[in-house]
């Protein structure tokens, strides 16, 4: 691939999220927007109006006119779609969680490495800027305090919140924490559908970390905030707003006296995370380079949440919830 040529994409499946891509390829001068696939023809013309490209016949037709794709359809469709069009020869942006099944993330990422594709994972958190900032400042944190709460939203309801809200934190846990996790105890409940809507999960590491973690989709309010504790400080982020701050002890507390802190708004950079990812896509599509949410990355983010929803199982029939509870039956 020629270093200054744009490199040609396309977004199958534009709804929400995938509409949202299109509109950040339109922006990005790195690329060059081919056009969009959709299921729902209707909603393909429109998106393809409203943005100045096409509407593509399918999957096939993409082979000779794109490089990239992003892949926001439903995620029992991921493994199939994404499957076909790397054996195409085509780098694929999948949306989280990346597949249905551990097997189905194997097969992606199986099929990404017999093809020598780039295979990268749409864990948006990674690139928000407060995310960015904290990250050179993490040396062993102890104890995370997660809250990811939304009011209701038809978006999304093929998958249990732990797979479509929850799993972003548990992708941020899984790389600020260095090691393996050790343990996890889970509850959740249907309140609105017939899937899990609001959860909360405790996950011990083999570092000695310890995380609670709590994500609903039934909130009165908007909260998508971490605070996580180390050596004399606490990191504070708040995923809306894109910034962090860190208070640190200045002075410990001895001979009576009182502690003294320091508080330091750290820098971010002001920029959109969709924006921050795509273009760091873009960067591993055209240098070859190994994407920095990556297959392995985003297994690892489903593994950890297969266990979360292991252990909301096992507490709904230890408190048998029975026929009260859809879980029952899986």
């Amino acid at each position: 691939m020629v270093k200054d040529k744009k490199i040609r994409v396309a977004v199958i499946g534009v709804g929400d999220f995938g509409r949202n891509h299109v509109r950040v390829y339109r922006e990005l001068e790195e690329s060059e927007l081919v056009g969009v696939v959709d299921s729902n023809a209707d909603r393909a013309r429109a998106v393809a109006a409203d943005f100045g490209t096409e509407v593509l016949p399918g999957v096939e037709a993409l082979a000779g006119r794109v490089d990239a794709i992003s892949l926001a359809v439903p995620t029992v469709e991921h493994a199939g779609l994404g499957c076909r069009v790397l054996e195409q020869g085509i780098d694929v942006l999948v949306e989280k969680p990346m597949a249905a099944s551990l097997a189905e993330a194997d097969t992606l990422i199986a099929a990404a490495k017999k093809n020598q594709r780039v295979l990268q994972v749409g864990h948006l958190e990674r690139f928000n800027p407060a995310i960015a900032a904290v990250q050179p400042l993490v040396t062993r944190p102890l104890f995370f305090e997660v809250h990811r709460l939304g009011v209701f939203s038809p978006r999304s309801l093929d998958v249990d919140v732990v797979y479509d809200v929850m799993i972003h934190d548990l992708d941020i846990l899984l790389a600020l924490v260095d090691g393996p996790v050790k343990e996890v105890k889970s509850v959740g409940i249907p309140i609105l559908t017939e899937r899990v809507d609001i959860a909360h999960a405790r996950i011990e590491f083999a570092t000695g970390a310890v995380a609670n973690v709590t994500a609903s989709r039934v909130s009165t309010e908007r909260v998508r905030k971490m605070r996580f504790f180390q050596a004399h400080e606490y990191i504070s982020v708040d995923y809306a707003r894109r910034d962090a701050l860190r208070v640190r002890v200045a002075t410990p507390a001895r001979d009576g006296k009182q502690p003294e802190f320091s508080f330091e708004k750290l820098e971010a950079k002001p920029e959109e995370p969709l924006h921050a990812e795509l273009s760091a896509f873009l960067d591993a599509v055209r240098t070859r380079r190994t994407p920095r949410v990556d297959g392995a990355a985003g297994r690892r983010a489903l593994e950890l949440a297969d266990r979360v929803m292991a252990g909301i199982r096992e507490h709904a029939r230890s408190v048998q919830l029975g026929d009260t509870s859809p879980m029952a039956s899986r």
